[in-house]
């Protein structure tokens, strides 16, 4: 259905914009395909948290989550299976975990640190198609997902409300495990992709 419904789109967009070049093309492509699993991906997952009567929690979870992702950013499967399995594994799952959990305060601030300390160590983990080339996007990136992991720490050791507080900590384990380096590895991933572009272009150049 993916690849239909995409390729559909994309002798739609060759039609009307015979300009483009390939390369633009294969990042449009790139893009309608990473919306397309990115719309199913999410009806599947909001039905499953429906039926198990946790939208309300997942819909909070996924934007604290989106919080920390829009800056550190992390790896995407290479197939749609591979990210539907795990997204509903780590959104269901760490919903239904931080509704039912009561996590001690001490490890919530062990784990806290230690997710700061990955995040600066770790972020921002681009991809082979979107590397991250900039220095001084980095350090932003860098800045603001150190700062966004911060806050999150100190509103889940402060914040009352029980599913609020895991969701916090939860959600910041969560995207430490998708900039990391050895995950990337387990999937098959290129790392540091940005310093892989800069050198395909000094060969280039030479």
């Amino acid at each position: 259905m993916k690849e239909l419904i995409v390729g559909h789109s994309m002798n739609l967009i060759k039609n009307q914009c015979p300009q483009y070049t390939e390369e633009k093309l294969e990042e449009i492509r790139y893009g309608l395909a990473s919306i397309y699993i990115t719309i199913s991906k999410t009806i599947i997952i909001f039905a499953i948290a429906l039926i198990l009567g946790i939208l309300k929690e997942l819909i909070i979870f996924t934007v604290i989550y989106n919080l920390i992702r829009a800056t550190s950013f992390g790896l995407h499967a290479t197939k749609s299976w591979i990210c539907l399995v795990s997204s509903t594994m780590a959104f269901i799952g760490s919903t239904y975990i931080s509704t039912i959990v009561t996590i001690p305060i001490l490890l919530k601030i062990i784990l806290g640190i230690i997710g700061i300390l990955l995040i600066f160590k770790n972020s921002p983990a681009d991809t082979a198609k979107k590397p991250i080339v900039s220095p001084k996007r980095r350090l932003i990136y860098k800045i603001l997902s150190t700062v966004t992991a911060t806050i999150f720490v100190i509103l889940a050791i402060t914040i009352p409300d029980n599913f609020l507080s895991n969701s916090f900590i939860l959600a910041l384990l969560i995207q430490c495990f998708m900039i990391s380096k050895l995950v990337y590895k387990a999937f098959g991933l290129s790392y540091d992709n940005y310093k892989n572009y800069l050198k395909q272009n000094v060969v280039r150049e030479e």
